[in-house]
């Protein structure tokens, strides 16, 4: 038979174990990103010194930006993903829809510190990336300088990749139709536009193969199952370390920035801003950027780095010399309607 004394010895064992395991769920952080060396750089980058400086463990999982995973969670209040990085189309019309917290900037930064396309509503940037033309210099001996010389399949014969969707992927096609840089979302803001856009994809529709991934064109690459693709620059050069013989057309790439965000209902959302707070201050980003050659958002993380590593970045003015930034305005508008578009025909 336990005595009083014997019942709240096991009360107090009992409710400390309840309190530690409530306390180990707590500092337990899920952020997801989209994998691949992206996630390697974000690990060294964040989420080891983060959870070491902090003792709060990172969760790390991957996807190819399905907004409607996250929607799911939202309306049903069963947010189990505490921070997602996000595409800045995605992050307008998601925080449009109510899908993103609204985010408290003192809890995060001044954002005097981070470049102007960094900073909205409901995200932060975490890099700037471009989508640029990527070849394989052992098997072209000649190098394609333009999207012109993409669609050239004569003088470089073989398969080339684009990515599956509309986005980029129709600015590009108008981009080897000739359309100046500047004159690219004027151009496919009419129906007009969107049209030779299309034709412009029919003329190399047999020689293209998709892809879904950011790992996937590097990959496809080496395995010389392309001879030059559409490509995430901080992808390309990665494989270069790796020993890849592979080279970039910086010439017309597509500039943009990667962003953090906090799904609405999250129950760790102050955790979230801890985890972005450091993610977005000027060490960490220096090394994600030493890492993998996507440029930091925070311009004392730019001032750090090493001038050679920055010529490698998107963000160097040599590379920005041609490139086409990104119109999120008119993917958050027109969007759902080219995607649309774009998957019938790629269907046919």
């Amino acid at each position: 038979m336990q005595t009083p004394k014997t019942l709240v010895i096991l009360a107090l064992a009992l409710s400390t174990t309840a309190f530690v395991a409530a306390r180990a769920n707590a500092e337990e952080l899920t952020v997801i990103s989209f994998g691949g060396a992206v996630q390697k750089a974000q690990e060294k980058a964040y989420y080891e010194p983060f959870s070491k400086e902090t003792g709060i463990k990172i969760v790390a999982g991957e996807y190819n930006g399905e907004q409607a995973k996250i929607k799911a969670m939202v309306d049903t209040k069963n947010v189990t993903w505490d921070v997602v990085e996000l595409e800045s189309a995605e992050l307008y019309r998601g925080c449009e829809e109510g899908l993103y917290e609204q985010l408290d900037f003192a809890k995060i930064g001044d954002t005097k510190n981070f470049v102007p396309k960094a900073v909205s509503e409901c995200g932060i940037g975490t890099f700037v990336w471009s989508t640029v033309l990527a070849y394989d210099a052992d098997k072209l001996t000649t190098r394609p300088a333009s999207w012109q010389d993409f669609w050239d399949v004569r003088k470089f014969p073989g398969k080339r990749g684009l990515r599956k969707g509309a986005k980029f992927t129709l600015e590009i096609a108008l981009l080897a139709d000739g359309v100046k840089p500047a004159d690219v979302y004027t151009v496919l803001g009419t129906k007009e536009g969107v049209e030779r856009a299309f034709a412009k994809l029919d003329q190399i529709k047999p020689n293209l193969q998709w892809w879904e991934a950011g790992a996937q064109p590097p990959q496809m690459l080496a395995a010389g199952d392309l001879v030059m693709s559409s490509a995430y620059n901080g992808r390309i050069a990665t494989a270069q370390k790796e020993g890849k013989n592979l080279k970039i057309v910086w010439s017309g790439s597509i500039y943009d920035a990667d962003h953090w965000a906090i799904p609405t209902g999250t129950p760790k959302q102050a955790l979230a801003y801890k985890f972005i707070a450091f993610a977005s201050s000027p060490g960490p980003q220096k090394v994600y950027s030493s890492e993998i050659a996507y440029g930091p958002t925070n311009l004392k993380a730019v001032e750090a780095l090493d001038p050679k590593r920055v010529a490698d970045l998107p963000t160097a003015p040599k590379n920005l010399e041609g490139a086409v930034a990104s119109n999120t305005q008119f993917w958050v508008e027109h969007g759902e309607e080219l995607e649309q578009r774009f998957n019938a025909w790629a269907a046919k």
